[in-house]
């Protein structure tokens, strides 16, 4: 299943990846946001288990925001 979640309270705008039916999530990109960073969290995050992910980046905070895209990735993941 291929998903597009908007962000909230971060620099990236959307996050798109796909849900496969085994529960590995691939194809991870966003739009928008730190381009290193974020490319370093898509291949660190390329074929993980979905409740691996959420485990992870749950929580994760960026500077004075109450969230982060690594954040809204896990929350993506946890709706999708």
């Amino acid at each position: 299943m291929d998903v597009t979640y908007k962000t909230k309270g971060t620099c990236s705008r959307s996050i798109s990846f796909t849900k496969n039916d085994d529960g590995t999530i691939t194809n991870i990109s966003f739009e928008g946001g730190c381009d290193g960073n974020l490319k370093a969290i898509s291949k660190l995050c390329e074929g993980m288990k979905a409740e691996e992910i959420v485990a992870k980046l749950k929580g994760n905070i960026c500077g004075y925001k109450s969230t982060s895209c690594a954040d809204q990735l896990a929350k993506a993941v946890e709706q999708a």
